[in-house]
C-alpha cells in the first residue's frame, strides 16, 4: 500500500500539474495539506479528487485544510476530522484520521497534519494528535511538521513512531532546503525499500511550494508484490 503526503498551498498555484503529479505517484492513500477550506471549499477538493481519480470522504470542515484521498484499492472504514485550537486571528489548524486498509489485510490509523508556524502549539497539537490516534491499530501520520528533526514535535512523534519518508528537503520546491514533508510509522509496520517515480520537474515546481514524499507498505507479506 502506498501512502503519499503533499501539500498543495490552498490551490493557489496549479491544481492541474498537482493533480499530474498525484496520478504519476498513484497512491493508495494520499494525507493532504492546505485544501480550500472555506467558500465552494467541498467542491473544489471534491473536483480535485476526481482528477486526481481518487475518493474522497468529504466532510473536512473544521480540518484546517488537512484531509485524505483514497483509490479504489483500499477500503476505508473510517474518516474524520479534527479542528485544534489555536490563538486568536492564527490560521485554523486541524487533522484528518482514517482507518484504511487492503481488503483481507489489518487496517492501520493514518492520518494527516499540518502543524503550526509557532512551536509551541506544534508540541500541543503534537501531543493531542497522538493521543487520538493511539488506539491501538498501527498508525502512520504523515504532513507537513514545519519543523524539523529537532523540534519538540517532532521528538515527540519519534518517540513512539519512526520516520519512515525519505530525508530528502521538501521546502521550498524550487530548491528544497529544509525538510518539512515527512511520514512516521508504528515500529510493527513493514516499509519497503524507498521506489523514485519519474515526476516531471515543471510540474513540481507549477503545483505547489512543496515536493510530496510517499511511502510503500507491505501489509500482507503474502500477496504479490506491487507492480
Amino acid at each position: 500500500m502506498r501512502v503519499a503526503s503533499y501539500n498543495l498551498k490552498d490551490f493557489t498555484l496549479d491544481r492541474h500539474a498537482a493533480a499530474r503529479v498525484i496520478r504519476a505517484i498513484d497512491p493508495d492513500v494520499l494525507c493532504l495539506q492546505e485544501v480550500p477550506r472555506r467558500l465552494f471549499s467541498s467542491w473544489r477538493v471534491s473536483a480535485f479528487a476526481a482528477e486526481c481519480g481518487m475518493c474522497w470522504s468529504g466532510r473536512h470542515r473544521g480540518s484546517g485544510g488537512t484531509t485524505i484521498f483514497t483509490s479504489l484499492r483500499v477500503q476505508v472504514s473510517e474518516s474524520r476530522h479534527h479542528r485544534l485550537r489555536v490563538a486568536a486571528l492564527q490560521r485554523t489548524r486541524g487533522y484528518a484520521v482514517a482507518r484504511v486498509g487492503p481488503a483481507g489485510s489489518q487496517p492501520l490509523v493514518v492520518a494527516s497534519v499540518h502543524l503550526s508556524l509557532d512551536a509551541a502549539e506544534r508540541d500541543r497539537h503534537a501531543a493531542q494528535i497522538l493521543q487520538t490516534v493511539a488506539a491501538g491499530d498501527p498508525v502512520l501520520l504523515a504532513g507537513d511538521l514545519n519543523e524539523g528533526e529537532s523540534g519538540r514535535a517532532w521528538q515527540r512523534f519519534a518517540a513512539g513512531l519512526r520516520l519512515v519518508s525519505p530525508t530528502t528537503p521538501t521546502y521550498p520546491a524550487p530548491a528544497p532546503r529544509r525538510l518539512l514533508d515527512v511520514v512516521f510509522a508504528s515500529p510493527e509496520l513493514t516499509v519497503l525499500p524507498h521506489r523514485d517515480v519519474p515526476l516531471p520537474e515543471a510540474d513540481l515546481l507549477a503545483a505547489s511550494d512543496h515536493r510530496p514524499v510517499w511511502v510503500d507498505l507491505d501489509l500482507d507479506p503474502a500477496a504479490a508484490a506491487r507492480p
